[in-house]
């Protein structure tokens, strides 16, 4: 397996708030990305201790040969980590009490792949079969997409497309959604934040990822399309190749 990670500021944003990590923990290779609100400081912390706390829970529980339900238990029971972290630590420091954090991350062993998600960042499946999104938005918007009311591309300029409904931090319990799915060889998973995905289409993500047969580069080239359309947000990615 390869992995290629990136994050950018963007153009408007004054701190970058976005977090990810990669791991390797027995058979398993994991990956974390997170966008944090709340404020000048908040943010960045709540996505950074995400990122720590999920990592140092997955350490802590993984063993080999997992079925795919106990995958499912430890990273809910690390998602859930993650929140009472978050939460301690805005009781702790009134200065980023109202902070939170989105959430996705995917643990492989093998061809089998699990998504766990809180929150708008995204996983996309990406391979010679075309790019098929794995996570699902809990957002404003990604409801009226799901409903029918919106298409994907109006909902990547509705004003209140960055209004989500499930994060890490405001609420005591936190529900996070779950996918399985398989990828083959040469197949890729990207991990990213809605800076990307609301500056570059689905199918540019396809093009240079795939198409171009340059992943190496493909992420800084993407981060690049998103500055040239103002990068209004910070952007992060995780790229894996399945070799």
């Amino acid at each position: 397996m390869m992995i290629w990670s990136i994050s950018d500021i963007g153009l408007v944003r004054h701190e970058n708030q976005d977090a990810c990590g990669t791991m390797l923990i027995e058979d398993y290779t994991a990956a974390v990305v997170c966008d944090g609100m709340g404020g000048t400081a908040g943010g960045a912390v709540a996505s950074r201790l995400a990122v720590q706390t999920y990592r140092q829970q997955l350490e802590k529980n993984l063993r080999r040969h997992m079925t795919a339900q106990q995958l499912r238990e430890v990273s809910g029971y690390a998602i859930a980590a993650a929140n009472r972290a978050i939460r301690q630590k805005a009781l702790e420091e009134p200065s980023v009490h109202s902070m939170g954090t989105t959430l996705v991350a995917a643990i492989v062993s093998g061809e089998d792949v699990l998504i766990s998600n809180v929150g708008d960042s995204r996983a996309y499946l990406l391979g010679s079969g075309g790019i098929q999104q794995i996570s699902k938005d809990h957002s404003l918007v990604g409801s009226m997409v799901e409903q029918g009311n919106m298409t994907e591309q109006e909902a990547r300029r509705h004003p209140n497309r960055n209004l989500i409904t499930r994060a890490l931090g405001p609420e005591e319990n936190v529900l996070d959604d779950e996918f399985s799915c398989k990828w083959k060889q040469g197949d890729y998973l990207l991990l990213c934040t809605d800076g990307l995905v609301n500056t570059v289409s689905d199918q540019e993500l396809l093009f240079e990822i795939v198409h171009t047969e340059d992943p190496e580069h493909c992420l800084r080239r993407l981060v690049d399309i998103s500055v040239s359309r103002g990068a209004p947000d910070n952007i992060t990615a995780i790229l894996m190749q399945n070799i």
